[in-house]
């Protein structure tokens, strides 16, 4: 009895570490493409887009609002007209791009 509830215990772990790798990796996708997407907004190209799309991501290990927070300020600052809601869209619209590239195997590049 305490081993199928062991191994019933461990399936679940090992099934949520495997969601939550899922998600951070999502996450990550999602914020590089939504990096290269704002950079592309700002007039970056090249090396300047990637750099900054990196930037993005690492916005989001300040948790919370931070990808939409340094977006908003990136764009005030470049005088860029961009309103909330279009930000928050595309987020949401590179989140479900982002997911399926992950779930498929698409490699970033």
């Amino acid at each position: 009895m305490d081993d199928a509830f062991e191994e019933r215990k461990k399936k679940h772990e090992d099934k949520w570490a495997h969601d939550e790798e899922l998600r951070f990796k999502i996450g990550a996708r999602r914020n590089r493409l939504l990096g290269l997407w704002a950079a592309a907004e700002l007039g970056l190209t090249d090396a300047a887009a990637e750099d900054y799309a990196k930037s993005v991501v690492a916005a989001d290990l300040q948790g919370g609002e931070s990808v939409f927070h340094k977006l908003r300020a990136d764009f005030d600052a470049a005088k860029l007209a961009r309103s909330d809601a279009l930000i928050r869209k595309k987020m949401d619209d590179l989140a479900v791009v982002a997911r399926e590239q992950v779930v498929h195997g698409v490699k970033s590049g």
